[in-house]
């Protein structure tokens, strides 16, 4: 009840922050809106409805926190190609039964909702999903370009739309017609659009540059009425708002919802507006700085509710849009209200400015549109597509092309079928995926040490295709504890998942946790990205060209220890034999050393057993030498390592004087009198004080292990400190019994 006040109380004081972020969001989202709508032939009050309506119902009925909610960039190209193939050449035609597919999208975004499929978000490749968002903005880019610069009569797909760009800047250059003065507005806001984040004045920059191109394209109109008398731009470039807004408002055509090319712009709708919604309610989970968990289920039964109504009213269907949900989050936003607030500005600025915004020419809102397209299709895009690997450039260009020539269905479909083929050839097996896809593949448990670390352990792959399991396991455990990913077990991470755990590595820290990924040591990366693909190697060298997160922090640990740092060790690991624990066990190699010459802590790859019941371990332990002639013994925590006990032959030791370090310790060992005399008040109150470790001594040193599990850098910088504290300590107390 208590925390429920406090929620309540935060939400009242709050009120003049999402006040002020919602009226921010809405001078951007006002021009979007009107651009949106037109870029799909539509009248330009559907995008302000679709603002407007998604914006409050959004607000009281969805599950996120500082989205914003409205007309999305990614379905231009889609509602473009409904509305213009469904009314038959009849735009108007086209734009009503487009609204009854809208009605239905919606229905089926709710049941999604309702059914918990905002899991499905999981199923798409990154790379897929950036080749698709490329293909919109090259699709939005193609057609607004001509519009900016008064070309409203060129119709065509996206490819001769793109042919056709080096004619209209010829005509517009060479014809001096009554389009150019719209032409140059179009040129003069692009123009803002690209400069704006080159201005350094803090004035300048309260208005968004959207909003200075209504205001300023408001200002000239203004100037020439009054000064000129004859406004230079025609009306049919101007935007057109009906006079009386209820009087008006269409009805949705049912008409066709039995046509196939209706039934497949219903899953477009569907499928683009699902996508878009969730890549952006994820993407502003990331920058809520306080980093809480959005619940995807309830906001697409919110946004599928919404887009109904919308279309209902003649508006286009309501998603979740990345651009102004961060420009809300940015400005202060702390809760849903601050969507509810941009979506009443929109509607004070409808009813208040309505014959103002009719003084709007759409070479201006063009020239936003086409600012946008060229961001979602940005030449870096493939620079940065590329730097992740070479096979993630096939599937961004796969899904392009296809888009672009075919549907977007067909696209990102297309990309996820050449993924799952890249991946198969890369590891040369159909089967893995095919007899492992439905297998659990995570195993996750709390270990009950001082910390109460989660561990997570991944075998076989994960990819795409069922990362899902991965998710709902990491989703269960609280941002402020401790977890450990381990993918030593598994043979191929592909760059989808990479991507989403940094996601959840960022949220982790932010939130006082620790989420660290270990176990990809041994796998081989094309490239130095952090989110590249990985798989294990077959050789050592392709393995270590390409260091994994883990091992460049294990660098900068040994730089800052002033030890020093290898990968791979050959050899040199056949001391271990001498020790009791490794009595049943062959030692492969040994990777990740970390010495000083007193202390060395590497990963040893080991099996045990032989045939069928061969079982590979990979665990992280320490070395210690010692400079003085120790009894040899072994120190373990009660229970912990019985499995190993009856190969010694000698009953526990209990240390005088020492009752509770009897109880808590498995102490054994061949001379008990030495051992008992190695064991001082200061080094039994030393192991009672730290965390437990396995320990084995032998002529030369110390072998200490923690669990039979790689180590994350967190417990290898605890095992440094622990080492050389051990070390110390057992020195000085030799030389004081000397």
């Amino acid at each position: 009840m208590l925390q429920r006040k406090n929620i309540n109380k935060s939400f009242v004081q709050d009120i003049p922050k999402n006040i002020f972020s919602g009226f921010v969001v809405s001078l951007i989202a006002l021009p979007l809106g009107l651009g949106l709508a037109l870029a799909s032939e539509a009248p330009p009050i559907a995008g302000i409805i679709s603002c407007i309506i998604g914006g409050m119902t959004v607000a009281i009925l969805g599950g996120s926190n500082n989205t914003i909610t409205g007309p999305g960039n990614g379905l231009v190209v889609v509602l473009l190609g409904a509305i213009t193939t469904l009314g038959g050449g009849d735009l108007y035609q086209g734009y009503l039964v487009t609204l009854a597919a809208i009605i239905i999208s919606g229905l089926l975004m709710t049941l999604l909702g309702v059914l918990r499929m905002g899991i499905l978000s999981d199923f798409f490749p990154s790379s897929a999903i950036q080749g698709m968002l490329a293909a919109i903005g090259v699709g939005i880019f193609a057609k607004q370009f001509h519009v900016m610069f008064g070309n409203t009569e060129f119709k065509g797909d996206t490819i001769a739309l793109l042919l056709e760009i080096p004619n209209t800047l010829y005509n517009f250059v060479t014809d001096g017609n009554d389009d150019t003065i719209a032409g140059i507005v179009g040129v003069g806001s692009i123009l803002i659009m690209i400069f704006y984040s080159k201005m350094r004045n803090r004035l300048l920059q309260l208005i968004p540059a959207p909003m200075w191109i209504v205001v300023i394209t408001i200002g000239m109109s203004y100037y020439y009425k009054i000064f000129v008398i004859k406004y230079p731009i025609d009306k049919s470039l101007l935007i057109d708002i009906p006079d009386k807004l209820l009087a008006n408002l269409p009805f949705p055509d049912f008409s066709m919802v039995t046509d196939m090319r209706f039934i497949n712009a219903v899953l477009a709708i569907t499928l683009i507006s699902s996508i878009e919604s969730l890549l952006s309610i994820k993407a502003v989970d990331k920058i809520d700085p306080l980093r809480r968990r959005s619940d995807i289920n309830k906001d697409l039964k919110a946004l599928g509710i919404a887009s109904m109504v919308s279309g209902f009213f003649g508006g286009l269907n309501v998603v979740t849009v990345i651009a102004r949900s961060s420009v809300n989050t940015n400005n202060g936003a702390t809760n849903r209200s601050s969507n509810f607030f941009h979506a009443l500005f929109i509607l004070v600025f409808l009813l208040v400015f309505r014959a103002q915004l009719t003084m709007i020419p759409l070479t201006a809102l063009s020239a936003i549109l086409v600012f946008t397209g060229y961001k979602l299709a940005n030449p870096v895009n493939i620079k940065n597509t590329l730097s992740i690997g070479k096979e993630q450039l096939i599937i961004f260009f796969t899904t392009l092309i296809v888009t672009l020539f075919s549907s977007l269905i067909a696209g990102i479909l297309c990309g996820i079928l050449v993924t799952l083929a890249i991946h198969i050839l890369l590891n040369k097996s159909v089967m893995v995926f095919t007899r492992n896809v439905l297998k659990p593949n995570v195993l996750m448990y709390m270990e009950k040490d001082e910390k109460e670390t989660y561990y997570v352990s991944v075998v076989n792959f994960c990819s795409f295709l069922n990362y899902s399991k991965l998710k709902t396991k990491l989703d269960q455990i609280p941002e402020n504890r401790d977890v450990i990913v381990d993918f030593s077990r598994c043979s191929f991470v592909d760059h989808t998942v990479m991507e989403n755990l940094n996601n959840y590595m960022n949220t982790f820290t932010s939130k006082g946790g620790h989420f660290e990924v270990i176990g990809l040591d041994l796998h081989g990366a094309h490239s130095a990205h952090p989110f590249a693909l990985r798989r294990i190697s077959v050789t050592e060298r392709l393995a270590s060209r390409n260091f994994t997160k883990r091992q460049k922090t294990l660098q900068s640990v040994a730089s800052d220890f002033k030890w020093t740092y290898k990968a791979v060790q050959d050899g040199g690991h056949h001391f271990l034999s001498d020790f009791g624990y490794y009595k049943t066990k062959h030692v492969e190699r040994v990777k990740n050393v970390l010495t000083n010459g007193e202390c060395t802590i590497f990963d040893a790859i080991y099996t045990e057993g032989e045939f069928i019941a061969k079982q590979v371990i990979r665990s992280t332990m320490m070395y210690v030498k010692l400079d003085i002639e120790a009894p040899k013994f072994i120190l373990d925590r009660d229970g912990l390592f019985e499995y190993i006990y009856h190969l010694t032959g000698y009953e526990d030791i209990a240390i005088q004087n020492h009752p509770d370090f009897s109880k808590r310790f498995f102490l054994s060992g061949e001379n008990k009198e030495a051992i008992e005399a190695f064991f001082t008040d200061e080094l039994v109150l030393f192991f009672e004080s730290n965390t437990y470790y396995h320990i084995e001594a032998t002529d030369g040193g110390l072998l200490v292990v923690h669990k039979e599990r790689m180590a994350s850098v967190k417990e290898i910088k605890a095992m440094a400190d622990f080492g050389m504290r051990l070390r110390t300590i057992i020195e000085n107390s030799i030389v004081e019994i000397c």
